[in-house]
């Protein structure tokens, strides 16, 4: 395990003592990966923005309450779950493939590569993503977490708030359908 991700329990303690430069360390390890996962999960830029910046909020005031019982990015994560359902409760939000295109209209391509294999990793990546899209909710976040944030099954049960096997479960039917729509 890297030692940075060991180190997040530390400095959110350290954060919860005062020490603002551990809160800014901690931002800007984990913005990019919860930023994507909200993204990704919401499908829509505006209400990702906004459950990033209520998920950071919630990390802000629970500082002092905060215990190092599962690693600092699961506990992210599950907050902004978290978030993110008792949103789907409020509303139901219309989903589009639009958000997902404009993910990928900001991967450039390497200079050295040709523009044939640039198309076709392009086409790969497009076809993936489309086909995360096509899953149920619950199945989507359990792929996501597992392939964007390189979580474990027992830390996606963690944040989904269900048990280990329901999440195994989850990711396997979303594996095993994306296989299928990926052979196609």
């Amino acid at each position: 395990m890297d030692a940075s991700v060991d180190d997040d329990a530390t400095l959110m303690l350290a954060y919860a003592r005062g020490n603002t430069a551990a809160f800014d360390t901690l931002y800007a390890r984990h913005r990019g990966a919860l930023y994507r996962f909200l993204l990704r999960t919401a499908r829509d830029p505006q209400l990702a923005e906004e459950l990033f910046q209520e998920t950071w909020s919630r990390v802000i005031a629970s500082r002092t309450r905060y215990a190092p019982q599962a690693k600092f990015t699961t506990w992210l994560l599950q907050i902004a779950h978290n978030l993110l359902i008792d949103h789907h409760r409020r509303k139901r939000p219309v989903a589009t493939g639009e958000e997902a295109e404009r993910v990928f209209e900001h991967t450039a391509a390497q200079e050295h590569e040709q523009p044939e294999h640039v198309l076709s990793d392009f086409e790969r990546r497009r076809r993936l993503q489309m086909a995360i899209e096509q899953l149920p909710d619950e199945q989507r976040t359990a792929v996501l977490l597992r392939l964007e944030n390189d979580l474990s099954v027992e830390e996606i049960a963690e944040v989904t708030g269900v048990g280990r096997e329901t999440a195994k479960s989850r990711l396997r039917y979303a594996m095993n359908r994306l296989r299928e729509q990926l052979a196609e």
